[in-house]
């Protein structure tokens, strides 16, 4: 006779559920709050002197750092940039 094991698996996704799933966290908070609050995260950076600002060039050649990788054809062993 088998004996039946504690269900464990109380707080995963069941796909026998057809739940559908709730946003959390920011996915959850309207575009408004969403801002405000990564602003406010973005100034305390730079307040603590953690921030960063990139001077023109840095823009330029970040710019050109991305261009150049939405460029480059896809790899074959799928491993991506």
């Amino acid at each position: 006779m088998e004996t039946k094991q504690p269900d464990t698996t109380a707080n995963r996704t069941n796909p026998a559920d057809n739940k559908p799933k709730r946003a959390r966290g920011f996915a959850a908070m309207d575009p408004e709050t969403q801002r405000r609050i990564a602003s406010e995260g973005g100034k305390a950076s730079h307040q603590s002197g953690r921030g960063h600002r990139f001077t023109p060039e840095e823009a330029r050649a970040a710019g050109r750092k991305g261009g150049q990788a939405t460029r480059r054809p896809p790899q074959a062993n799928g491993a991506g940039a």
